[in-house]
């Protein structure tokens, strides 16, 4: 599951790398512009059910009813986005006149509304798939074979001379063959013809919670790009992205350590051992900042560099962006994973809270702050709307249940760390220029410097190999050169730690 989420990833990085090699920012906004309608459409009118058929599939055990539930999902959220996708499509002037520059981008647009409701059936696929608990499947069906072959067709027809209308084409072509993929992989788990008991009314009220929570993380990634598209040039959208883009890697990298933390934080909860999660959430929080801090150190210190060596030069001009982005979505990591702790402890409605505040708060700031600084007052907006997020959510667990991030370790980790590095790179980067033979040293450096300042400073503990542990076995892989520079102990703090993580397996 980690690795595909970190294929997918990636796949969608690199993609928009190919596309903005071959287009000008302004046409690549178009696309970018164009991308956002297709993620925030394919949210609202899924309703929920792709999760909901996922999660309530375990409750059956006769074939009709696992049937009718994929059936009573697949027609009702079909269903639901021909309808939003017929709607689009006969206001799609009125939307274009909205977000972009010309009407002869409506074209383009129509492409990316037409493959919503494929994008809805392969969504339902994937989610019967995960319901039988195969994360082969998924990972093939979605990770592999979409993002694959969408891939494969934008290049194919970037270099076949189609331009900008390459996108919309993949986008909609990949969905519509992913459909027919993902129901063959369900196919093979679960006879898709036979009899059905269908549960719409059921599916529903299981579903519609989850659609709420998941419009309003949408809104949080997608709000400020269509809001640049309202209020500033498609031009401006395109300097914009890329930088985005290359922010929200920080991210991912913080996300992977959810596959290993929530489910043990869920297990603790269940057995009440709050000291334990305590214990826990101060050890990966620390190690998360560690884990994404090089790549901060890299766009805080070489902004133009990073974004003109992956991008272009065409695209330096959201550099800016890119180092305010960076900053607020690893500010959050400081407070640790909140929001995957509330969600094991069963805080759910308040987590729905907490996102929707943060998602209002994003709106109302890039209202405000994108007529009067463009990209920049957009990336303000999202920093501080993430970090408001994060901060949120810790304050509401520590306040329930005094689960804090903060030890002596972990608070030397936050204030040594930029304290020593971020000066020293920024200095370095006056006078050396990233180029595609310095760019791996740098990035080596960074993560050297910052393992060796996090040893020599007294950022690590005994209890660091937890993590480490829970990693190699996980993957399973061997982590080298950290290991040696964490101190040896015996505290029994860390032996109960242990434990739990033994218990665990």
């Amino acid at each position: 599951m980690l690795v595909g989420g970190i294929l997918g990833s990636s796949s969608k990085l690199v993609e928009r790398i190919v596309i903005t090699r071959v287009l000008d920012p302004g046409v690549y906004g178009e696309v970018a512009l164009g991308l956002s309608v297709l993620a925030l459409s394919t949210t609202l009118t899924v309703l929920g059910l792709n999760q909901g058929i996922a999660r309530y599939m375990s409750r059956f055990d006769d074939e009709r009813d696992v049937r009718g539930l994929w059936l009573t999902g697949l027609v009702l959220a079909v269903g639901v986005s021909l309808v939003f996708t017929t709607l689009l499509l006969l206001n799609g002037r009125t939307i274009v006149g909205l977000i972009y520059d010309t009407p002869d981008s409506q074209a383009l647009l129509n492409l990316f509304i037409l493959a919503i409701p494929f994008n809805v059936g392969f969504y339902m696929a994937v989610g019967a798939i995960r319901g039988f608990e195969n994360t082969i499947y998924r990972t093939y069906s979605q990770d592999l074979f979409y993002n694959g072959f969408r891939f494969f067709l934008i290049v194919a027809l970037l270099v076949a001379g189609v331009g900008v209308m390459a996108v919309g084409y993949a986008y909609l072509a990949a969905a519509m063959a992913t459909v027919v993929v993902a129901h063959f992989f369900l196919n093979r788990l679960l006879p898709l013809r036979g009899g059905v008991n269908l549960y719409p009314r059921r599916l529903l009220t299981f579903s519609i919670p989850l659609v709420l929570a998941a419009m309003v993380s949408k809104v949080l990634g997608e709000v400020d790009t269509l809001m640049l598209g309202y209020f500033k040039t498609n031009v401006v959208v395109g300097l914009y992205d890329p930088a985005y883009q290359l922010a929200s890697g920080l991210p991912v990298i913080l996300s992977s350590f959810g596959f290993l933390y929530l489910p043990l934080t869920s297990r603790l909860d269940s057995e009440k051992s709050y000291d334990e999660i305590n214990e826990i959430y101060k050890v990966t929080t620390k190690w998360l900042f560690i884990a994404g801090f090089p790549l901060y150190l890299l766009f805080v210190s070489f902004p133009y560099d990073t974004v003109s060596l992956v991008f272009g030069a065409e695209y330096i001009g959201g550099s800016d962006a890119l180092w305010l982005l960076a900053t607020g979505f690893f500010v959050s990591a400081a407070v640790g994973r909140a929001q995957d702790t509330l969600a094991a402890i069963g805080y759910t409605r308040i987590i729905l809270a907490v996102n929707t505040v943060a998602a209002v708060l994003n709106i109302v700031l890039n209202a405000v702050l994108i007529p009067a600084f463009g990209l920049m007052g957009a990336a303000t907006a999202t920093a501080i709307s993430f970090v408001a997020l994060n901060v949120i959510a810790f304050a509401v667990l520590w306040y329930t249940h005094g689960i804090t991030p903060f030890s002596k370790w972990s608070v030397r980790a936050y204030v040594l760390l930029p304290g020593i590095l971020i000066p020293t790179m920024v200095f370095v980067s006056q006078y050396l220029t990233l180029t595609v033979v310095v760019f791996p040293v740098v990035v080596v450096a960074c993560v050297v410097s910052t393992v060796v300042v996090a040893a020599l400073t007294g950022c690590l503990q005994a209890e660091d190999t937890i993590p480490l542990e829970l990693i190699e076995d996980k993957l399973p892989i061997t982590i080298p050169f950290v290991r040696r520079y964490i101190p040896e102990g015996n505290d029994e703090g860390e032996s109960e730690l242990t434990a739990q993580l033994d218990d665990s397996e």
